[in-house]
């Protein structure tokens, strides 16, 4: 019988979380939210063999976010069963998932099943509109088989070892117009602590080009308008417009 399922997740734009939310619910007992995309120093969490765990991240250039990784340490397992999915924009997601396998099993996790699934990618108009009704049902559908099964042997995933290199972000800065109230929405939410008090001010060292900020701005202040962002935007939409399906492991 689980008693606690804690959904332990890294989403700038929100897919990530709404698969994890899937799969939790899914799960069932009593559900535990720890959602480490601005919790950056939240108290360690320790969790035993009768609760569950469901971990999302998403991919950047094949690999969870750097800016993550050190997020995920404060959570330990005492052979608790879990879930680890990875969530990616149609390109692939390389080694990112069993990095994530790893990481938590390293951290006293047992990976009952994984996931690799499709979302809006950041940039461009890529996927819009996944995950979609279709899609968090099959999650839902997934989490459960995984939650029942018995196996102990982690299921194999793909992805490579050593890793490759990834996980930084993007390259682009959010710009910001004069509809720009100050309201302070987008630095309250900014997982990397980049955007200045000013909501103007963008920390290049800081930034991984999420664009959360652009996603919560109330007032449509921030924004990627430029002919440079715009042109890669619609040669990149193009390059990935081929619909990818989503792929479970247990």
């Amino acid at each position: 019988m689980i008693q606690n399922t804690a959904k332990i997740y890294f989403s700038p734009t929100g897919n990530t979380k709404k698969s994890v939310d899937a799969m939790a619910a899914a799960v069932g007992g009593n559900i535990l939210d720890h959602d480490v995309t601005v919790d950056r120093d939240g108290a360690p969490c320790v969790f035993t063999a009768e609760d569950f765990a469901v971990f999302g991240m998403p991919v950047y250039g094949g690999r969870i976010p750097i800016a993550a990784r050190d997020r995920l340490l404060r959570f330990r397992g005492k052979q608790t069963p879990c879930i680890v999915l990875v969530t990616y924009g149609n390109r692939h997601y390389d080694d990112a998932l069993v990095e994530l396998a790893d990481l938590v099993q390293a951290q006293g996790f047992v990976v009952k099943g994984a996931a690799a699934l499709v979302g809006r990618h950041t940039y461009g108009d890529i996927q819009a509109g996944r995950p979609g009704a279709d899609d968090l049902a099959a999650d839902a559908a997934f989490a459960r088989k995984a939650a029942a099964n018995a196996v102990v042997t982690p299921p194999d995933i793909y992805g490579n070892r050593p890793y490759r290199d990834g996980g930084g972000g993007g390259g682009f800065r959010p710009l910001t117009s004069e509809n720009c109230t100050a309201c302070g929405i987008c630095v309250s939410n900014c997982p990397m602590q980049a955007i200045g008090a000013d909501c103007r001010t963008i920390d290049d060292s800081l930034c991984i080009s999420c664009f959360r900020c652009i996603r919560k701005c109330p007032e449509s202040a921030k924004h990627m308008n430029t002919a440079d962002y715009l042109a890669f935007a619609e040669s990149f939409s193009e390059q990935l417009k081929a619909r990818r399906e989503n792929e479970y492991f247990l």
